[in-house]
């Protein structure tokens, strides 16, 4: 088992919830698919896509829920990244993190261990 993670503003996941799917962020839709980082990848994300953003949430999926539509692809300097080839379902969303930010700028994921 494996925890991903999705990092996204704050409206576009109250919009998700209200929908019972996410869709994706504008990246994702122009990629095809929602990214999606692993526990070792997701503060890079953090820091690399969303620094300065403080409306920020984390979603936490477990990502053996999401069957044969997640991919894990390579990426950033090779890494396997897990990409969503699908909306993602509300109800596979585990936990929503709050990502405050950080004396430098940067989305502080403090819960992932």
């Amino acid at each position: 088992m494996t925890t991903i993670y999705k990092i996204l503003r704050r409206d576009e996941w109250l919009t998700a919830k209200a929908a019972g799917r996410f869709e994706g962020s504008a990246v994702d839709r122009q990629d095809g698919y929602i990214h999606f980082s692993d526990a070792t990848q997701a503060q890079e994300t953090a820091r690399k896509h969303f620094s300065g953003r403080s409306d920020l949430v984390v979603l936490e999926i477990e990502s053996t829920d999401l069957g044969a539509a997640l991919v894990w692809e390579p990426s950033r300097g090779g890494a396997l990244f897990p990409h969503l080839y699908a909306p993602l379902e509300t109800r596979h969303v585990r936990a929503v993190h709050e990502a405050p930010l950080g004396s430098d700028g940067v989305p502080t994921l403090s819960f992932i261990s």
